[in-house]
């Protein structure tokens, strides 16, 4: 899943990076905490209408202005990684994500049908963060 976003990658990067705005455009996400203990780990809380779920993500690796990568070490399995690509007029933000429903119930949701909602929703947050950037860059315009 990507977006094309009509930004530099820089200020891009700068949106992207700052996890705790990211329930302002990702949908299912209810919110982000840096730990201060630990400034590497984050606890998200993700819900959608009667299921919430949370985990503890590490970071695993930084590049600005070209990769994150995460992987969660507790609670709702996932990983996965955001990479940024320079276009000079604009930037191409790429996401992949590997995630797993616990139980029986979340295998056989994610066979049938959960799969499919995900990439759409998550290609939606993808969008909204493109008019994100946008509606920041224009707000600071005069």
């Amino acid at each position: 899943m990507q977006v094309d976003i009509e930004a530099p990658i820089d200020r891009v990067w700068a949106e992207w990076a700052n996890l705790e705005n990211m329930s302002q455009w990702m949908r299912w996400i209810h919110g982000v905490e840096i730990l201060p203990e630990d400034p590497g780990l984050s606890r998200w809380t993700l819900k959608s209408g009667l299921w919430e779920f949370s985990w503890l993500a590490r970071t695993l690796k930084v590049v600005p202005n070209q990769i994150i990568q995460w992987k969660a070490v507790d609670g709702l399995p996932n990983r996965g990684a955001i990479r940024f690509y320079d276009r000079k007029d604009s930037t191409v933000v790429k996401m992949t994500i590997a995630y797993a429903i616990p139980g029986p119930i979340g295998q056989l949701m994610d066979n049938l049908f959960l799969g499919r909602i995900v990439e759409s929703t998550i290609q939606g947050d993808l969008n909204r963060f493109r008019q994100f950037v946008l509606d920041a860059i224009a707000a600071e315009t005069p």
